[in-house]
């Protein structure tokens, strides 16, 4: 149930003029506070590019949750900060890792690409691409769940694990059905003007507040 100030953060989120730039910062651990995004079509996925950036000061080994897609029974596609500091991202399974330059106080553009017909997952840290691996072939994420930010549900919205939350900043989240061309990414990352996702558009994205969680926007 809403409270009265969280009906017009998510009213203010909902109309908020496409030009404003907005950011969610998480300022403290809690096993409470979130942001639910609504997607924009089922999540029935064969492919998929996700995009963010991030900053945290979170250090040692502390596991960080960056985006969690839950169903009923399953963790269909999280996104982690690993304890050792690899990035990672599990479908309804086992993970898949990446030794990349550690998370920090200065903010990191982040995508994360994956191809069920190939197998072929990837990440870009600002603008660079990593190795490929090859992943969860011929698999599907399935529809139906529900999108957070902030935390990871250890079943369907619930469970909480403050150890494991996000603690910093992170804006334009963006995801399409698709593996995005590199040259797409790049221009993401140095701020140009590229396609509008389909499955999340950061600019018209209907964003649900629950808890300790701040919503700063300036004009660009």
């Amino acid at each position: 149930l809403l409270t009265f100030s969280q009906n017009l953060i998510l009213f203010y989120l909902k109309a908020r003029p496409a030009h404003d730039s907005l950011s969610l910062i998480f300022p403290e651990e809690t096993d409470s506070s979130y942001v639910e995004m609504v997607p924009l079509k089922p999540m029935r996925l064969n492919a998929f590019t996700l995009c963010m950036r991030v900053a945290t000061e979170l250090s040692g080994e502390r596991e960080i949750i960056l985006f969690a897609y839950r169903t009923q029974d399953y963790d269909e596609l999280n996104v982690w900060r690993e304890l050792d500091g690899r990035l990672s991202f599990y479908l309804s399974g086992d993970g898949v890792f990446f030794k990349v330059p550690q998370l920090g106080a200065l903010e990191t553009h982040l995508c994360f690409i994956w191809d069920s017909s190939s197998g072929t997952a990837a990440l870009y840290m600002d603008g660079k691409k990593s190795l490929r691996k090859i992943y969860r072939k011929n698999h599907t994420v399935r529809a139906g769940g529900k999108v957070l930010l902030g935390q990871d549900p250890d079943r369907y919205l619930g469970d909480f694990d403050a150890k494991q939350s996000f603690v910093g900043e992170i804006r334009d989240v963006n995801m399409w059905d698709s593996v995005l061309p590199p040259s797409m990414i790049e221009d993401m990352y140095l701020g140009r003007r590229a396609p509008r996702g389909n499955i999340f558009d950061w600019e018209t994205a209907e964003l649900k507040i629950n808890g300790q969680v701040e919503v700063v926007t300036h004009e660009l």
